[in-house]
């Protein structure tokens, strides 16, 4: 049968995604499913790994269903993912044996104190690209395989198989066929070289990880099997590619070229640059990670994340319940000429990039008795901004390459006031695609192109369209002067809880 479509799963942190692409790069139809956060103590985070394979299963049938495409029209399966959360299940059963810990989880900061301490800082940093943080995978593993009654033992014993969620629903869309993630994934747990791209043994010793649960370590576009009987599409679809979301937002950005940057604003947030066949060591906060790797070679890239952006709203919504729907707050921000001196901090999980503080809190500052809603929400959004420029100024003094202009994508893009207020601290234009959909589209793109779906990068750039530009609009000094402030915020907040 002819094959008209790739799909796309976006295993996100609040949610999972199925996004039926078209040959020109355009979405044909999406299907979204929320699912629960579990929040078992102060700072840590869970999710049920078995939900996100349910309810991933679920939004891929339903795409299908109302798009009226049928199984054996898609040419194959691409997979995003949240990227840092981890899972540990029975090689058998498939059962996990905890919940999944997800990326934001904080409980291994005082083992991150320790392994700072006894000097591994250095070697971690030299071989991952990473500094020693709560939010990647490795000590993730280790707290599972300690304080989970009998798993270190079984996982010894050859039984139990570990993975970041690409890897978790691989092996279950293959029936158990295929125990692999991709360069991108890997290089996210702190536990692979990225230099010599394999997991390295030093790092699994010091975290005492049996290599035996870790998958293999594949390209991130490649065929790693077909879907099987527990995936119930009635076909053999070939599940043809693996990326972490950041990564595939790079991707489906066309941003295949060194030096070209993009802005993902999502639960969590990214700025990433490719740097190219080369990896380029940060001295000023940032990340160097795997890009993708693609046509026989690995690309790098340097990236800065943030842990509160999207979940800065939904603290809003949710939590304070000062607004009702995400899709005001450009209104409410709009109705003030300002926020009034007031700054919010989203280290609600510490701050990421280029801070690296697991003890930062969030915070507000500047409230007066003349402090509104309005100003609070325009608070949270310019936070957002602020925390990018942080990211994007290192980014661009370390590489020593200037920003012409920022492409973004992530659910909080179709927010006007914020991508303006973005343009406005920035200095440069942010450009909005017409396909926002940027981290399902690079995952579509790496499985396109595995299965000859797409013939080269170069139609896929041809494909990207700009829907809006924002070209900044506030003067040097206002901006110096906001930023000022924000800088000012930040050095309240770190180092806030005792340790």
């Amino acid at each position: 049968m002819n094959k008209t479509h790739v799909m796309a799963l976006d295993a996100g942190t609040g949610s999972v995604r199925a996004i039926l692409f078209r040959e020109d790069g355009s979405i044909e139809h999406i299907a979204q499913e929320e699912f629960e956060q579990h929040y078992p103590a102060p700072g840590w985070a869970e999710h049920d790994a078995e939900v996100i394979w349910e309810s991933q299963l679920r939004v891929a049938h339903q795409v299908l269903s109302d798009s009226g495409v049928s199984a054996e029209a898609v040419a194959a399966i691409g997979i995003t993912n949240q990227r840092e959360t981890c899972v540990i299940w029975d090689r058998v059963t498939g059962v996990p044996v905890h919940n999944a810990l997800v990326w934001q989880d904080g409980r291994t900061a005082e083992f991150c104190d320790v392994l700072r301490a006894d000097g591994h800082a250095e070697y971690i940093r030299e071989s991952t690209g990473l500094p020693i943080d709560t939010y990647f995978s490795g000590t993730k593993i280790r707290w599972l395989l300690e304080n989970v009654p009998g798993v270190r033992a079984r996982a010894e014993a050859g039984d139990l198989l570990c993975g970041t969620i690409d890897s978790w629903l691989i092996w279950k869309l293959t029936d158990g066929a295929a125990h692999v993630t991709d360069y991108s994934n890997a290089s996210r747990t702190m536990c692979f070289n990225i230099r010599e791209l394999t997991w390295d043994q030093k790092i699994l010793d010091i975290l005492d990880i049996p290599r035996g649960i870790l998958p293999d370590v594949r390209p991130s576009s490649e065929v790693y099997g077909t879907t099987g009987t527990a995936a119930g599409f009635g076909a053999a679809i070939p599940v043809a590619s693996a990326t972490g979301d950041q990564q595939g937002a790079l991707f489906g950005q066309a941003c295949f070229t060194p030096g070209a940057v993009k802005a993902t604003y999502g639960t969590g947030g990214s700025v990433m640059m490719n740097t190219g066949t080369t990896p380029v060591h940060s001295e000023a906060g940032l990340i160097t990670t795997i890009a993708w790797g693609l046509d026989g070679r690995v690309e790098y890239a340097l990236e800065g994340v943030f842990f509160g952006v999207g979940v800065t709203i939904k603290w809003l919504r949710d939590e304070m319940r000062i607004i009702d729907d995400v899709e005001e707050t450009a209104a409410i921000a709009a109705s003030v000429p300002d926020t009034g001196g007031v700054y919010l901090v989203p280290a609600f999980t510490g701050l990421a990039s280029p801070y690296w503080d697991q003890y930062a809190r969030a915070a507000v500052f500047g409230i007066t008795p003349g402090t509104g809603r309005a100003h609070l929400v325009r608070a949270a959004l310019e936070s957002m901004s602020y925390s990018y420029r942080d990211v994007i100024d290192a980014m661009t003094a370390e590489s020593g390459t200037p920003l012409p202009e920022l492409r973004v994508d992530g659910g909080a893009v179709a927010n006007d006031f914020h991508l303006q207020f973005q343009a406005d601290q920035l200095g440069v234009p942010v450009r909005r695609p017409r396909v926002t959909e940027s981290t399902a589209r690079g995952a579509a793109f790496l499985a396109g192109l595995a299965v000859g779906f797409w013939a080269s990068q170069d139609e896929l750039r041809a494909s990207i369209e700009i829907e809006r530009t924002f070209e900044p609009q506030m003067d040097a000094g206002t901006r110096e002067r906001l930023y000022a402030g924000w800088t000012k915020a930040v050095s309240r907040s770190l180092d806030w809880v005792d340790h």
